[in-house]
């Protein structure tokens, strides 16, 4: 696996976007667990951010700026890296909103950065939702991007911002994940069966259980970020994600197993086209190049981030 903690990172100054949302408590927790640098987090709420996450990252070498991806005030600091993972994904917003929050946010971000004249490099932070409904499985880099969706085409439009901006930058377009950070309330698959299963509801599987999906545990997921981040190829694009595929059926089955429940489980009707019926990555190129692949099971990351929402208190 490479290494994340050599000269290459070592004392250099940081700049995240999105950092309270599920990428950014990851690469901050995997920060403060792994690195010792100093980094500024833009965030657009942090006294709630404070209140409920303070135990982890206060008195850390992070100081939390507050502001709107698409207009905050540029920082003094001089950076040696920027990670751009502003995103709106586990949101339902509407969609010229979304389109603001990611073009204009990745422009204004992209402006920031051709200010700092010590930037190494820069990372922006996609989705696999650039691809569209391939016929091809698993989706590689190379693969011709038709995006169905208003955030994967926002996405690939702000890829390409990236990788014309004359910056030194990767992407990383990032799949489907499990984490302790994971939103349990919004719209991901997984994280509303950890939810009912906390809560003693039935497990609802919004579709027939029959798509793909794959998960990659986050905190694999961040050291994957900080590693492309110093180490990817310029220009590169690599995909991030596991390669396990488990159906959404099985899914719940297995979250109920593991929480040992006896949850109820309904099955309602098939979805709409917009989403794939098979979303897995080909991740033979950051391992080739970056020697990354999946370290914790899904089964274990699954354990693991229930034992995390049964210790918080609300």
């Amino acid at each position: 696996m490479t290494d994340v903690k050599g000269s290459l990172i070592k004392n250099k100054r940081i700049f995240i976007t999105g950092g309270t949302g599920f990428f950014g408590k990851s690469l901050m927790h995997h920060c403060i667990s792994f690195l010792e640098n100093d980094i500024v987090v833009l965030a657009s709420d942090t006294d709630n951010f404070r209140k409920k996450y303070s135990p982890l990252f206060n008195g850390k070498r992070i100081e939390f700026i507050q502001g709107d991806v698409r207009d905050f005030k540029f920082p003094e600091a001089n950076f040696d890296y920027i990670i751009h993972a502003a995103a709106t994904s586990g949101k339902i917003i509407p969609d010229d909103e979304m389109r603001s929050v990611v073009i204009d946010g990745t422009k204004h971000v992209l402006n920031f950065a051709l200010q700092n004249t010590n930037l190494v490099n820069f990372l922006f932070v996609s989705s696999g939702a650039v691809y569209g409904n391939q016929y091809q499985i698993p989706m590689h880099e190379n693969l011709p991007c038709k995006p169905v969706t208003v955030y994967g085409k926002t996405k690939l439009e702000a890829e390409i911002l990236c990788l014309h901006s004359g910056i030194s930058c990767n992407i990383a377009r990032c799949f489907a994940f499990i984490g302790e950070y994971l939103p349990l309330d919004a719209h991901f698959a997984i994280g509303n069966f950890i939810y009912n299963c906390l809560n003693d509801q039935t497990i609802v599987i919004k579709g027939d259980g029959t798509p793909i999906r794959t998960y990659l545990y986050s905190g694999d997921l961040a050291h994957w970020l900080w590693t492309i981040l110093i180490h990817g190829k310029p220009g590169r694009v690599y995909n991030v994600g596991s390669n396990h595929e488990i159906s959404i059926r099985i899914l719940a089955e297995t979250v109920r197993k593991i929480s040992r429940t006896k949850n109820e489980i309904k099955i309602l009707s098939p979805l709409s086209g917009t989403q794939p019926e098979h979303y897995k990555p080909n991740i033979v190129r950051v391992y080739q190049e970056l020697g990354l692949e999946p370290k914790i099971s899904l089964e274990e990351a699954i354990r693991l981030t229930l034992d995390y929402h049964r210790r918080l208190t609300y």
